[in-house]
């Protein structure tokens, strides 16, 4: 396990859907080397050996790039592969379960939708991030509820952990969410459905040093 921090930049999600056979820890290393500061293991479908190879893979291939690898709802699986954390969503283990079994130095994420209270409420359960979106129409959950911008605005206000914005999100609206509030990224079609997915990481990454600039 990596300790409980998260740098801002793109949060890249991966997607079975879009991701070829046999090609997911090169895709993802393409991520990364696009500039991809967080990845998350994302596989519904997968059987229970698969996932558990293509997991340690990426966790493999992430702590070589000294990121975190965060498991999409399975705390399970967070466990068997040495994974830096869990991102948790309304029908998954609560935080406080998570932590007890993941332990104190573990990564947990909770999607928070479209509800400030939502985030309260896990930001006071000791979540490590919490996850707001739909922002835009969204490849991946399009019928997924849409979320006000003003909610980034409103949650930067109120919590003092990251912020990952989520829906739909693409380099050319990204920027108004970094300046809303929002501290990373995330995408799924925007990077892995792109013939490019080094050159498609960078310009997320790009918004990063735009915005320090």
């Amino acid at each position: 396990m990596t300790c409980r921090a998260l740098a801002n930049g793109l949060y890249a999600i991966t997607d079975e859907q879009l991701i070829p056979p046999g090609q997911l820890t090169r895709c993802v290393g393409e991520a990364i080397a696009g500039g991809a500061s967080v990845i998350q293991y994302r596989n519904k479908q997968g059987l229970a050996q698969q996932r558990q190879h293509e997991a340690t893979a990426l966790v493999k291939l992430c702590h070589q790039h000294s990121i975190p690898l965060i498991i999409n709802d399975d705390v399970a699986l967070a466990i068997s592969a040495g994974a830096s954390g869990v991102h948790l969503g309304k029908s998954d283990a609560s935080i406080e379960q998570a932590r007890q079994q993941l332990g104190s130095q573990a990564i947990i994420g909770m999607s928070c939708y479209n509800s400030l209270e939502r985030a309260v409420a896990a930001a006071e359960a000791g979540a490590d991030y919490v996850a707001f979106g739909r922002f835009f129409t969204s490849h991946s959950k399009p019928n997924a509820q849409p979320a006000d911008i003003t909610l980034l605005n409103q949650a930067r206000r109120q919590l003092d952990l990251p912020i990952v914005a989520i829906g739909g999100i693409t380099p050319d609206n990204g920027g108004s969410l970094l300046a809303a509030g929002a501290n990373l990224l995330a995408a799924i079609h925007g990077v892995f459905g792109q013939a490019d997915i080094r050159a498609a990481a960078t310009r997320y990454a790009d918004l990063f040093r735009d915005s320090h600039a």
